[in-house]
């Protein structure tokens, strides 16, 4: 029989269970679609069989919860995926839209699995958070996950979801501005610290250019005609345009800063010790961008209502972000023929290289070929559609 305290943790755990499905904001594969009557129903089941466990003989170590999932001799449906979390680098935005279309399209669930992405923010730590298995896969970029690495954090990237980074300077187009070396004479805001700002200035002149921090909106920049700014090319300019400006955006890429982007990682030992869960994650994301670069709508719609930053007037900025993605994630060095997500070992060590000349990693620090993995790719392009083997990590 049941001591009376196993019963009383049990049914602080059901009610729990029940006051947190009705009032939090997270956001969930699995389940997401079914009415919300019958998981409250499900819960209730599992408060009953908890107020009964007293009466159950024997001396079992079932928890009320796994007693609850297989009345039958077998399972329960709902209660047999597996619990995952994403974690966010971000607020949910375009760049994140495969990852939710998986989600909204049911390819996590097929995949066995039931994913809780969490929305990320300013000073968000994910790959802490991935590092020490707080959870399970997170998104970062290229230039953060090698120097994570640097600093004894094992996460590897399995995924990269956009090739050509959208980071941008954004400036007037009436300055004349066209190229990087014509940054002269005008306030610049850009996040000094961070990995672009220190190549920027080290790349760059930027003769008479006075550097402020980044302001996180455009008000500025609408305001003054002598003032460029850092960007993502489907957001600030966007933004821009829309209240009256005249944006022009230049990539950083031009200058050779070309991270992967909004890229997926796992701690190194879930890959090795739990290699079908990452690869049924790996596949489910893949459709995802997939669905995505087609069919962005119904992700789009469904991305409005999981964030605060933006209201529903906002689609419009997510429209536009899905058609500037469909140049920025197709893999750059062979279009159209490889799985979407691929990533090259050169790219990787271009990356490091930089690092290591901006003086935020140590020469010989890092082993790149460490730093990422294409195992889990399908080895059919969702780009293309024919069958083909991936290509080792190395090209």
């Amino acid at each position: 029989m049941h001591s009376p305290d196993f019963i009383r943790r049990g049914w602080v755990d059901a009610q729990t269970g029940l006051d947190t499905m009705i009032h939090r904001r997270e956001i969930t594969s699995g389940r997401h679609s079914f009415p919300i009557v019958v998981q409250i129903c499900q819960l209730f089941v599992l408060l009953l069989l908890v107020a009964t466990g007293a009466g159950c003989s024997g001396g079992s170590d079932q928890s009320p919860t796994k007693g609850a999932s297989e009345p039958d001799g077998g399972k329960l449906p709902g209660l047999t995926i597996r619990e995952v979390t994403l974690a966010l680098n971000w607020y949910p935005e375009a760049e994140h839209g495969g990852y939710y279309a998986a989600l909204v399209h049911g390819y996590f669930e097929e995949a066995g699995l039931k994913v809780t992405i969490r929305p990320g923010g300013p000073g968000v730590p994910v790959i802490q958070d991935v590092a020490t298995k707080r959870v399970e896969f997170g998104i970062s970029n290229a230039d953060q996950i090698l120097v994570g690495r640097a600093r004894e954090a094992d996460v590897v990237a399995v995924f990269a979801a956009l090739h050509t980074s959208p980071r941008c300077i954004m400036v007037h187009e009436a300055s004349g501005i066209k190229q990087f070396d014509e940054l002269k004479d005008l306030t610049l805001a850009i996040n000094q610290n961070s990995t672009f700002g220190n190549f920027l200035q080290r790349k760059i002149s930027l003769e008479g250019c006075t550097i402020v921090p980044y302001p996180g909106n455009v008000s500025t920049f609408l305001l003054t005609p002598d003032f460029a700014q850092q960007a993502y090319v489907f957001s600030e300019p966007f933004t821009a345009k829309k209240e009256g400006g005249d944006p022009r955006s230049l990539m950083a890429a031009e200058i050779g800063f070309n991270p992967y982007t909004s890229t997926l990682i796992a701690e190194a030992s879930t890959i090795i010790d739990d290699p079908e869960l990452v690869a049924g994650f790996v596949q489910a994301v893949q459709k995802g961008w997939a669905k995505y670069l087609s069919d962005p709508e119904t992700t789009n719609r469904f991305i409005l209502a999981q964030t605060d930053q933006m209201s529903e007037e906002d689609v419009d900025i997510l429209e536009f972000g899905a058609k500037e993605l469909q140049a920025l994630c197709l893999p750059d060095d062979s279009p159209g023929s490889v799985p979407l997500g691929n990533m090259t070992q050169a790219r990787w060590q271009t990356m490091a290289d930089q690092l290591v000349e901006c003086e935020v990693i140590d020469a010989g620090s890092l082993d790149v070929a460490k730093a990422f993995t294409t195992q889990f790719l399908k080895r059919s392009s969702p780009v293309t559609g024919q069958s083909e083997a991936s290509k080792p990590d190395g090209e």
